[in-house]
């Protein structure tokens, strides 16, 4: 993993074509902003969970109850649904 710091203003680059702006930070919040290709998927982290623990799910049988749950508690995936 990179640690890297920067400041409002600055970025940072990923290949030729991924570029990450600092747009603001404030009240412990960083803006970003993402220049990428539209073939780059782009995809928040707590999202990206949630979908991964409903592809398990559907192949589970989970209940929707158990799935939304799981939702409002902000997608850590870390608790498997109930059957």
């Amino acid at each position: 993993m990179l640690i890297l710091q920067r400041k409002v203003g600055e970025s940072l680059l990923i290949g030729e074509d991924v570029e990450i702006s600092v747009l603001s930070v404030e009240a412990g919040r960083v803006r970003l902003a993402i220049e990428a290709p539209k073939s780059v998927s782009i995809l928040r982290a707590e999202l990206r969970s949630a979908a991964d623990t409903n592809r398990e799910a559907a192949g589970e049988g989970a209940s929707p109850l158990a799935l939304l749950d799981m939702l409002q508690s902000g997608g850590s995936g870390d608790r498997k649904p109930e059957k």
